[in-house]
C-alpha cells in the first residue's frame, strides 16, 4: 500500500515512536508499505524548530537526511495547488496541501488530525 505521512506521524515516527498506535507503528515499520512525504512536512519540522517548539539531535542538513530516509518525496505541482485551494478545509497552508497531495497522488493519509479524518474525498488512516 501507499501512504502519505502527515507531519506528526512522521515527526513521532523519528523522535517518539510511543506517540503511534500500535496499527500506525506497524503500517510505518511494514517494509511492504511505500512510505510518502510532502515537502511541506519537512517545510513544517524545520520551522519547528526554527522556532525552537522541538530540537534535533543533529545539525539540519543531516537530521532532514535521516528523518527522510527510506521516504519518497512527494512533488509539489499546480495541480496540488489547485486541488489544496479547493479543499472544503480550515485555511492552514500545510494541511491543505498535504491533503491535496493525497488526493492528486492517490494516497492513504496517515493522520491523527481529526479535521483530516473522514474528510470528503480524502482517503485516510487514523493513528490508533
Amino acid at each position: 500500500m501507499k501512504y502519505l505521512l502527515d507531519t506528526h506521524i512522521w515527526l513521532w515516527s523519528v523522535v517518539n515512536p510511543k506517540r503511534l498506535g500500535a496499527a500506525t507503528l506497524k503500517l510505518v515499520k511494514d517494509q511492504e508499505n511505500e512510505l510518502w512525504l510532502s515537502p511541506m512536512s519537512a517545510w513544517e519540522a524545520l520551522t519547528l524548530h526554527y522556532k525552537r517548539r522541538i530540537k534535533f539531535d543533529r545539525e539540519a542538513n543531516a537530521w532532514l537526511a535521516h528523518a527522510t530516509a527510506g521516504l519518497k518525496e512527494a512533488p509539489l505541482t499546480y495541480e496540488i495547488m489547485l486541488e489544496a485551494r479547493g479543499l472544503p478545509l480550515h485555511q492552514d497552508p500545510a494541511d491543505r496541501i498535504i491533503a491535496a497531495t493525497s488526493i492528486i497522488l492517490d494516497l492513504i493519509l496517515v493522520t491523527a488530525d481529526e479535521r483530516l479524518l473522514g474528510l470528503g474525498n480524502i482517503k485516510t488512516f487514523a493513528n490508533r
